[in-house]
């Protein structure tokens, strides 16, 4: 089956060239296009795409509550979104990191990236630009100078390193090659993560990552 997609965008142009590229890639199906965020979340919650893509910037609602609205923590059954954006509106995707987006490109991303990044948010992976992800992830970790929340158990040394993994960017299958581990054992490794954690999904344990300094190599004490 397909995998369908709603794709706001408040620029006429990309949301047509959007579509464009999405319908011609085989195994997705764009199902709905919107100008602006509230129509935007009138289409997803009627027509419960497997993802959503969503410009940050939109009229009437923006890319960010629309996210909220969609996959915040208060959704009982959310909404698989990806966010696109430009290269300088990182404090823009940071907003909507907290608001539940699973993923993030930028505008200039090709046709490959694009449709990797559906395929994975569809998976209940993530793909986020490498070129906005230290960088953007560090930010956060600048911003919120809140102790960041105990595990409720110690993670074990390969959670640890899937969770290094994570904070860079990996897919699952890119972790189960670079640690030499199974497809399904990676999986095991993060639901645990999250279950650890308290985290909803794989960016909020990326931003768990840079709050203690993992990828630094120097944990601070939680």
């Amino acid at each position: 089956m397909s995998i369908r997609v709603v794709v706001a965008d408040d620029q006429e142009i990309v949301r047509t060239g959007l579509t464009m590229i999405l319908d011609a890639q085989p195994g997705i199906e764009v199902v709905g296009a919107a100008g602006d965020g509230r129509r935007a979340v009138e289409l997803a919650r009627r027509l419960r795409p497997d993802v959503c893509l969503f410009d940050i910037r939109m009229p009437g609602l923006d890319g960010i509550e629309a996210t909220r609205l969609l996959a915040g923590p208060d959704v009982a059954d959310p909404l698989a979104v990806v966010v696109i954006t430009t290269f300088d509106l990182d404090e823009y995707v940071f907003a909507a990191l907290r608001a539940g987006a699973v993923g993030f490109l930028l505008k200039d991303a090709g046709p490959a990236l694009l449709a990797q990044a559906v395929h994975a948010a569809a998976e209940g992976d993530a793909l986020i630009a490498p070129s906005i992800t230290a960088r953007l992830l560090k930010t956060f970790a600048a911003a919120e100078p809140a102790a960041p929340a105990q595990p409720l158990e110690p993670l074990t040394d390969r959670e640890e390193q899937v969770l290094v993994t994570v904070a860079r960017g990996r897919t699952n299958r890119e972790i189960a090659d670079e640690l030499h581990i199974t497809l399904s054992t990676v999986k095991t490794h993060i639901a645990s993560l999250m279950t650890k954690l308290g985290a909803r999904n794989r960016v909020e344990i990326a931003m768990w990552a840079y709050e203690t300094d993992r990828l630094a190599g120097r944990p601070r004490p939680t």
